[in-house]
């Protein structure tokens, strides 16, 4: 199997020719010095990492996953070491404040380093990964006591981070849930309860383990509004600090999976255990929401490293294996990607790869913009796109991802059903990401029943206006052609997104629309983003500005010609799909 190749091309491409990376940074205080050399070359090195450090243990953490002996959790040989390398070259506060001890970089640079390392190795990307959506509801929510003893140690990576929400009975449904917190005289609480699928829920790279626990208080209302969050950290600080006695938590088994078995998804009991109030009581979910949109892009950048990583080996083997004869008969045999079907796989997935990167740096650098710019409105509309965006981006990205895998595995034909060739992990391990941190499906009802309505649907207006002065304003004679469907695609999901606001009190009616919607979103935002790298792609001077070009045509021609389709199905009368599951089931 050939090595994974860092995305800095791509990357370069981004923030050079379509989005003006330095013009962003310069606008936002404290990140002026940051440009995009400065951006290649710390991914540059990030992308050494991800192929000589982290790939190389993919498959061999597959296949010798975690242990549990003794109560004590083993991962795979060589991922202690290679966090360790991670973390002691600054990569774990990449984003971190700076006044904790992290690097203060721009998210922009974070989401590209995310993707890489999902690339090269999902299981180990949810250790940080996990660790920063951790730091991110303890800096919004927690108190300066407790920021100020666990943030610095977990941004340089020093201690890990978890969420633990889900129980037997609780999964989607969080209000479900039975863990109880019992306030002690001390301000701390008690934890009792178990908890399940906790990924990183422990690890065998030394420090602790900072738990995030949803439980109910005594005399909590039913429901959510009876959830609070506490800070359970595996070992407690002792005068110093530092991690000292071990507290009253434990791994009562690791779950056995379809994929990322280098990742410790625990069995968690917490058995009187010791933490801290995060946030209001009885606002615990709100508080936990914070980690949760941040790992549900995460998870998106996740689905998109995947598919960028099968799509290379594919594509690859497709130019390598030589198999049936030339379209004219004349020559044979052939390399496979000569064959039209073969074609069509391999531009598929670098058509959704391409564009949700391109997305995936449209959404970091809101992110930034509403984390940093001076104007209080400009934070306001950022902050909004990127609500907006995140269920899209989380759903999205991960079916395209996976779709993306299958579609590489295809390529290989009986060779990517055999474990040798690393294709099947690849698809297993996609799998996860549309599951976990919120089923895709609750992402689609998000879109339509949270994000859509967001002040009055101001939000996705504003941002259907910005698609569309970009595409009313593509006149060059090449991509004129190109913008115009994708602006008749988006006048069509303009018109949908108003019946599906219309049937919002539904829920039947959204439901029944909400998957297609998101797609349909999805699609629409891609050919957006398409027709702007084809326009900065012009004249075709380099092989990545040819393939840009290729990707373009193909997407809009071949892809965004579903969202009729779509659309057709989401004006569908939700009565009658009732009506039909009814009969069928």
């Amino acid at each position: 199997m050939t090595a994974y190749i860092p995305i800095i091309d791509d990357a370069q491409f981004l923030l050079s020719d379509v989005f003006d990376f330095n013009a962003s940074m310069a606008a936002l205080p404290g990140c002026e010095e940051v440009d995009t050399d400065l951006a290649l070359s710390i991914l540059e090195e990030g992308g050494k990492f991800c192929v000589e450090v982290i790939e190389p243990l993919n498959r061999s953490g597959d296949e010798t996953g975690c242990r549990l002996e003794n109560g004590q959790v083993t991962t795979p040989p060589g991922l202690a070491a290679a966090y360790q390398t991670f973390r002691e070259a600054g990569w774990c506060g990449l984003s971190g404040a700076a006044e904790y001890g992290g690097q203060g970089l721009p998210l922009t640079l974070q989401i590209l380093l995310n993707e890489m390392v999902s690339s090269a190795n999902l299981s180990f990307g949810l250790f940080p990964g996990l660790t920063h959506g951790a730091v991110e509801t303890i800096s919004h929510h927690a108190s300066p006591d407790l920021k100020a003893l666990y943030l610095p140690r977990m941004i340089s990576g020093e201690w890990t981070g978890a969420m633990a929400l889900t129980e037997s009975s609780a999964g989607t449904d969080l209000g479900l849930l039975t863990s109880r917190a019992e306030p002690l005289d001390d301000g701390s609480y008690r934890i009792t309860g178990t908890k399940i699928f906790i990924s990183s829920g422990d690890q065998d790279f030394g420090g602790n383990i900072v738990h995030l626990v949803l439980a109910r208080l005594p005399g909590a209302a039913p429901g959510v509004k009876g959830i609070s969050l506490f800070l359970v950290p595996k070992f407690l600080p002792d005068a110093n600090g530092e991690a000292g006695e071990r507290n009253s938590m434990s791994v009562g088994a690791l779950e056995h999976k379809m994929g990322i078995h280098a990742q410790p998804t625990c069995v968690m009991n917490y058995d009187g255990a010791i933490g801290w109030l995060v946030g209001e009581a009885g606002r615990g979910l709100n508080a936990m929401f914070t980690m949760m949109n941040s790992e549900r892009l995460f998870v998106g950048i996740q689905g998109l490293g995947i598919g960028e990583a099968a799509n290379q080996k594919a594509a690859a083997y497709a130019r390598e294996r030589l198999q049936g004869r030339s379209a004219d008969g004349s020559r044979g045999p052939v390399a496979i990607i000569e064959h039209a079907d073969v074609r069509r796989m391999l531009l598929t997935g670098r058509a959704l790869s391409d564009a949700g990167r391109a997305l995936a740096v449209w959404t970091a650098l809101q992110m930034d913009t509403a984390a940093m710019h001076p104007d209080a409105a400009v934070r306001q509309q950022a902050d909004g796109f990127v609500a907006l965006l995140t269920p899209v981006i989380k759903a999205a990205f991960t079916d395209f991802g996976f779709e993306t895998a299958v579609l590489s595995q295809q390529v290989f034909g009986g060779h990517g059903y055999i474990r040798e060739w690393g294709m099947e992990q690849y698809v297993r391990d996609a799998r996860i990401t549309q599951i976990y941190e919120g089923t895709n499906g609750v992402q689609a009802m998000d879109l339509v029943g949270r994000k859509l309505p967001m002040e009055n649907g101001a939000v996705a207006q504003r941002f259907f206006a910005l698609m569309r002065k970009d595409l009313e304003q593509a006149s060059h004679p090449e991509i004129a052609p190109l913008a115009q469907p994708v602006l008749q695609a988006l006048q069509a999901l303009e018109s949908t997104t108003m019946h599906v606001l219309s049937v919002a009190r539904d829920l039947n009616a959204l439901g029944a629309a909400a998957t297609d919607y998101l797609r349909f979103f999805a699609l629409v935002s891609y050919g957006w983003l398409w027709v702007r790298m084809a326009e900065k792609s012009l004249p075709r001077a380099t092989p990545l500005h040819q393939r840009k070009q290729a990707s373009a045509r193909f997407f809009i021609t071949r892809l965004l010609p579903q969202t009729a389709a779509l659309e057709q199905a989401i004006r569908a009368d939700a009565a009658d799909l009732a009506q039909l599951a009814a009969d069928a089931f």
